[in-house]
């Protein structure tokens, strides 16, 4: 990788590894530091010391910025960008991001923001339902539950590329909200909320990389051109654990805010292969035996993403007296502190 030949007569150096006899310099008289490693990795020893140092005692930052302020900021600052008296609509789907920015809109403007959660069929057991409750009851947020199962499934009909699947429910939630909000809303809607965060901002632009493609089912310009919408992100400067945060302060409950991702599309991409009514229905209740039993041993919420996957093989078993000749699920778990 790159590394340091020569270093200029105005630095010194103050640390050293193995790989490099320049891991860490400093300007002799002026205040600039250098590091050629990742002190914000977690296998980095100190790292987060090293990058605490930095900015309060080298840069004299102070750090008093809490998530009660930016809940302050971002409330003020979502009623000087919507005005008092434009509406606000927003998809919600019960995870983390959706449901902290419904409720922070719902915090700043009340009843001028309309959700919408689109059952696409695809979704955990018995979910939207459960969602839909706790957004109106216990967050009291005005929501409109959409069930339209049948129209998801009929654009997956013999779909079997995982991007053309991501495509077509993109596509078809664009639809579906838009003729739902039509109905939901006055004529007096605006502006459109997406929860996006920080790193659905650095994924968004892209020099030479994938990036772009990564999230195709975000894509919701369809919307905002057909319905001559505005984007409001009041959580886009956030990381995950800022939103989270954010969601504490706000009162969203803890079942909420230590919910898994959960993808986009739902479970039609954790199905290899066509998606079929059946399939989904095999794969919802693997996922609900999976999930269930993570929270009972309690190290679901030392887990930062679990999941079951249905692969298109079968494999033969033994089930009571009889064999069996049946599908395939695959298990994942990832730990991650990032």
């Amino acid at each position: 990788g790159d590394h340091i030949e020569n270093l200029s007569s105005d630095f010194e150096v103050v640390g050293k590894t193995d790989n490099s006899a320049f891991a860490a310099i400093h300007h002799k008289t002026l205040p600039y530091y250098g590091v050629q490693f990742h002190p914000e990795v977690s296998h980095t020893q100190h790292g987060t010391d090293m990058l605490r140092n930095f900015v309060a005692r080298i840069c004299k930052c102070t750090p008093n910025w809490t998530m009660s302020t930016f809940k302050k900021e971002a409330i003020q600052s979502i009623l000087e960008q919507v005005g008092p008296e434009d509406e606000v609509i927003g998809a919600v789907s019960g995870g983390v991001d959706s449901t902290v920015a419904a409720k922070l809109m719902n915090e700043a403007i009340g009843k001028r923001f309309h959700a919408i959660l689109v059952d696409n069929g695809l979704m955990r057991k018995d979910e939207c339902v459960a969602v839909a409750k706790y957004l109106q009851v216990e967050l009291g947020i005005d929501v409109r539950l959409v069930n339209a199962g049948e129209q998801f499934m009929q654009q997956l009909e013999g779909v079997s590329d995982p991007e053309k699947k991501r495509k077509a429910i993109g596509g078809t939630f664009v639809r579906v909200f838009e003729d739902v909000a039509l109905k939901t809303a006055s004529g007096n809607v605006h502006w459109l909320l997406q929860g996006t965060l920080y790193p659905d901002v650095i994924e968004s632009v892209s020099h030479k990389g994938p990036s772009a493609t990564i999230k195709s089912h975000h894509n919701v310009g369809g919307l905002l051109e057909d319905m001559n919408l505005k984007l409001v992100e009041p959580l886009r400067l956030l990381f995950k654990d800022e939103v989270r945060a954010l969601g504490a302060e706000l009162g969203v409950h803890q079942d909420i805010l230590q919910r898994h991702p959960f993808p986009g599309p739902g479970l039609a991409i954790r199905i290899l292969g066509e998606v079929t009514p059946e399939r989904i229905r095999i794969l919802q209740e693997a996922d609900h035996i999976y999930i269930s039993e993570l929270k009972q041993a309690n190290v679901y919420t030392k887990i930062s993403q679990a999941g079951a996957v249905l692969l298109p093989v079968k494999s033969v078993g033994v089930m009571g007296d009889k064999r069996t000749y049946e599908q395939v699920l695959a298990l994942r778990a990832v730990e991650t502190t990032d």
